[in-house]
């Protein structure tokens, strides 16, 4: 009968012992979110992509027109400079985003290579189509970006 006590006991602390490491109290995690100096960097540059991405209709108008040379100048000057800017807020960005943005900022440079080869052959065709790509690109930059309540 001390045998089985014992036993008995055994057994108890032992499935005692499993309950409470199994049944400890459990860490929340908390979700990423940005810090107040992240959405600082990130609302620097987002006036001027913005800005870049309500042109679009410029840009549009200008090949149509076949004005070549202020197309390209268009390229070369507000586009790449919001490109740039996608590059600086990138690392910004929460770590799961930012593989998303650097395929977009890819995406965009590809574009803009395509847009500038179509302008030098002076091809309306694919310049319209490689421009709107290039503007969905931004957008879908811009969606990744924190909306300012976020925070």
């Amino acid at each position: 009968m001390a045998r089985q006590r014992s036993i008995f006991s055994f057994v108890l602390v032992l499935l005692a012992t499993f309950l409470m490491s199994c049944g400890g109290p459990s860490a929340s995690v908390t979700p990423p979110s940005y810090t107040p100096t992240q959405l600082e960097r990130i609302q620097t540059y987002v006036p001027e992509i913005q800005a870049v991405r309500d042109r679009s209709d410029e840009l549009k108008t200008l090949i149509q027109k076949g004005d070549w040379i202020n197309v390209r100048n268009f390229i070369h000057g507000p586009i790449t400079e919001a490109r740039l800017n996608l590059t600086y807020v990138t690392p910004n960005l929460l770590p799961k985003d930012q593989p998303t943005a650097r395929q977009i900022t890819r995406d965009l440079f590809n574009d803009l290579v395509k847009l500038d080869k179509a302008t030098s052959a002076s091809n309306p065709l694919v310049a319209l189509n490689q421009s709107q790509a290039a503007f969905t690109d931004l957008d879908k930059f811009l969606d990744l970006l924190p909306k300012k309540e976020e925070g």
